[in-house]
């Protein structure tokens, strides 16, 4: 199990730009998969973006490739999100998550969650 905490969400404006963060402590490990998901009201959490902890290779929706980018900090046990031309349909909530094992972008297979940062886009 690993503790997980974001920040970084916020409003912008549609084209603007946020980076989310998302530190780690507890167990040591360098074979998680460390995911984002986002979750709108009523709505099951989807797949964002994910980065192999100790390799750095990363996967994308399709929704989000050419604007969002994940990338990981060992030194600093952190992940990052930058989310740059964002739409309104970004809108949600946005977490991190780490999983030992299984498909990167399910979320079944993640152990440990953020608590997760608002993302607004709106004029």
């Amino acid at each position: 199990q690993v503790q997980l905490v974001e920040s970084g969400g916020g409003l912008v404006q549609p084209g603007g730009s946020l980076r989310l963060s998302c530190t780690a402590s507890g167990r040591t490990f360098r074979d998680y998969m460390m995911g984002w998901f986002r979750q709108t009201p009523g709505k099951e959490r989807d797949f964002v973006a994910a980065v192999n902890w100790f390799g750095g290779r990363t996967y994308y929706a399709e929704s989000v490739k050419g604007r969002f980018t994940t990338s990981r900090d060992l030194a600093k046990n952190t992940v990052y999100l930058p989310m740059n031309d964002l739409k309104p349909e970004d809108t949600a909530i946005y977490y991190c998550a780490a999983s030992v094992r299984g498909d990167y972008s399910d979320s079944n297979y993640y152990d440990s969650w953020g608590q997760g940062t608002q993302v607004t886009v709106s004029s």
